[in-house]
């Protein structure tokens, strides 16, 4: 199981000097992919390419590039530069968002979301290929018809003959379409001892276009702090954990209150998501169980850990992505260094 880094949101608590520098150390220690995100702050793209150019072998990862903020074709053109100035190192990972994002800051209705996922990875497909777009599907139509429009190819190509494409999915019926389509799976809130509700769904998927579902990489983004003080580490990752559940998305529709709901706390996540809405959301923190939070988080003692780190290797996980949930460089760093040693133990 290799391990990789999740920056998350750029510009939020560090310093771009001290972020490069918990790169630089996980590149030295051996992780294999360092990820940044975006939602509605700073982009993922600059990011990476910035960091292409201080960094010589770790991969680079977009999790995620939003869909409803670039057209397929943006996104092929975005993939073959940053695959190009980092000599090989992309991967493309791949999301919808959420409602509220796609339909408040992109203006981009969210629906069909199978659908849209599977034309919006064909066409990139095709343009990373050099083919010219030509694509008839129910949400994206290249050219656009009756106008000037011509079919166009891109005029640079990636250095790998094929860039991993990774896609983040929750629900079921997404679970199957990465099990179809990609590459690999960004998951968050992923519980090894849950596997069993996965596995069938990517294999069923795989199944669909002929492919093996054992070469798909199940990379999670995982929240980690390596201490003594349990009960401070659970405490760490409360606010986390709390925001996805009550927060990202409304009452009829978060994908995370849905997940942990199928992992057995279904009454606790109501009540988180409630408090949250409301706006108590210290006291939805308080409301997550200890039992949840050990679940989906590498939180305590080494030891305990490295129990964790073992069980996601065991599930099947190919990359396990950590977020080290300190507040400094040297601290980050520090954590990163604890859990490279227990990668090589285990």
């Amino acid at each position: 199981m290799d391990l990789g880094v999740n920056l998350g949101y750029w510009g939020l608590g560090l310093g771009a000097e001290d972020q490069l520098a918990i790169v630089k150390e996980a590149e030295q220690q051996d992780y294999s992919v360092v990820w940044t995100a975006e939602a509605y702050g700073s982009d993922a793209a600059t990011v990476l390419g910035w960091l292409a150019g201080h960094t010589s072998k770790i991969g680079l990862g977009s999790a995620i590039f939003q869909m409803p903020g670039r057209s397929a074709a943006m996104t092929a053109m975005t993939a073959a530069t940053l695959d190009q100035i980092s000599g090989g190192r992309f991967r493309l990972g791949l999301g919808p968002s959420g409602p509220q994002v796609s339909e408040g800051w992109h203006g981009v209705r969210f629906g069909k979301q199978l659908q849209r996922t599977r034309e919006y990875v064909d066409v990139v497909r095709m343009a990373l290929r050099r083919e010219r777009l030509e694509y008839q599907g129910e949400t994206i139509e290249l050219p656009l018809p009756d106008g000037p429009g011509k079919a166009l190819k891109l005029t640079i190509g990636p250095v790998q003959e094929e860039i991993p494409i990774y896609i983040a999915a929750i629900g079921p019926n997404n679970v199957k379409l990465v099990g179809e389509i990609a590459d690999g799976w960004l998951p968050l809130f992923f519980a090894p001892e849950h596997v069993d509700q996965f596995r069938p769904l990517l294999e069923e998927g795989a199944a669909r276009s002929g492919r093996d579902a054992s070469k798909i990489d199940i990379a999670p983004s995982v929240n980690a702090f390596i201490t003594d003080d349990l009960e401070a580490a659970r405490d760490l990752a409360r606010p986390f954990i709390s925001l996805y559940i009550g927060g990202m998305g409304p009452k009829d529709n978060n994908f995370y209150t849905k997940l942990v709901s199928r992992y057995g706390f279904e009454d606790a996540a109501n009540e988180i998501q409630d408090l949250y809405l409301s706006g108590k959301k210290v006291e939805a923190a308080a409301a997550i169980p200890d039992e949840l939070i050990d679940l989906v988080s590498l939180t305590g003692p080494r030891d305990f850990v490295k129990d964790r780190m073992k069980a996601y290797k065991d599930a099947g996980v190919g990359t396990l992505s950590i977020t080290p949930m300190t507040f400094t460089r040297e601290e980050r760093i520090e954590q990163l260094r604890l859990l490279a040693e227990i990668r090589d133990e285990i």
